[in-house]
């Protein structure tokens, strides 16, 4: 009898489980190990691009975070970039380069970057990445004088660009450059009228001297003694004639290479449709052929869940908002977007 009571008593006797684990927090768009991983992509982007510049961090706009397993995640990333005035060409390390102010007519970055982090250690398995200019109307309201980009096939900017690299080269005695790309061009009317060029150029195996008497002869150094360089120059063209140029050889980079022969300016340069635009488009797209099945979210899928996410997050904070709190308290910031490291476009 004893033995049953006892059975019945136990029984009887309320069962304690565990709570269940709080999901953790969703990670955000400041967080450190987002901003490294952010670093990661950037630096990644600017090694594989071909044309143009440099690119920097704005913002992180989204960042979403899927385990794989143990010490194992896929991160997908969506960021704001803004150009450098650093040619990609150039040695300057990205962390030296100046972002260009919003007066300089800026132009801006959007990626989507998806990465893994196995171990501590980062690999990019995709990018998607595609760059525009501001429009002129917002410098204009902003700096109805400051000049505004011009298309890279612009008549008077090839002018400029013949006029200024055909200077420099008969006046320096040391080697004769080729020009490899124009990299931007702005054009001014008040109060007077100038073409303001910036453009890419290498080192040949010739003379100024030397190509005029054989410039058929002239190449560019072979890759294992390749010599790039950046110029600037800008033209007044009006009131009075006026050119001024500067260019600059980084010497030999090991390594650093660039896909296109270049071409000569002594019998000037012809327009292009294919260079009909204001900026070098930051047209990278890569997917890793060696990412696993299960870390195969496709971009857009991955940024809208990543969105979802962050609103989620809004209106959580917001509805804390209407709970009272004590003087002085401040919520929350939600987790996304990121802070803005320089200006908003």
């Amino acid at each position: 009898m004893k033995a049953l009571v006892a059975l019945v008593l136990l029984v009887q006797l309320p069962i304690h489980r565990a709570a269940p684990a709080a999901p953790p927090p969703p990670v955000g768009c400041d967080d450190p190990e987002t901003e490294a991983a952010a670093e990661f992509a950037v630096n990644y982007i600017n090694d594989h691009s071909h044309h143009g510049y440099k690119f920097a961090l704005n913002r992180i706009e989204q960042v979403r975070v899927l385990p794989q397993g143990p010490n194992n995640e896929i991160i997908f990333l969506e960021l704001d970039l803004l150009e450098t005035t650093c040619h990609i060409l150039s040695p300057t390390p990205l962390a030296n380069c100046t972002v260009r102010s919003f007066t300089e007519h800026a132009v801006e970055g959007d990626c989507d970057i998806k990465l893994q982090k196995v171990n501590g250690q980062l690999s990019i398995l995709g990018t998607k990445c595609h760059s525009h200019a501001d429009s002129s109307e917002d410098i204009q309201r902003v700096c109805p004088d400051c000049p505004l980009l011009a298309s890279l096939n612009d008549t008077e900017v090839l002018a400029a660009v013949t006029a200024a690299l055909n200077d420099y080269n008969s006046k320096t005695p040391g080697a004769y450059l080729r020009l490899l790309e124009i990299g931007r061009a702005r054009k001014q009317f008040h109060p007077v009228h100038v073409v303001a060029v910036e453009f890419a150029v290498a080192a040949t195996n010739c003379t100024a001297e030397e190509a005029k008497a054989n410039l058929e002869a002239c190449q560019l150094l072979p890759e294992d003694q390749s010599n790039f360089g950046f110029c600037t120059a800008s033209i007044v063209t009006s009131p009075s004639q006026e050119l001024q140029a500067d260019c600059q050889l980084y010497g030999h980079q090991p390594g650093i290479t660039y896909p296109h022969q270049g071409q000569d300016t002594t019998a000037g340069l012809v327009p292009s449709v294919a260079q009909g635009f204001t900026n070098h488009n930051l047209r990278i797209s890569h997917n890793s052929p060696v990412a696993s099945e299960s870390s195969s979210s496709e971009f857009p899928s991955a940024v809208l869940s990543a969105k979802s996410v962050a609103k989620r997050a809004v209106a959580e904070v917001a509805q804390h908002d209407k709970v009272p709190r004590p003087v002085g308290f401040v919520p929350p910031p939600p987790p996304c977007p990121g802070k803005i490291h320089h200006f908003k476009i």
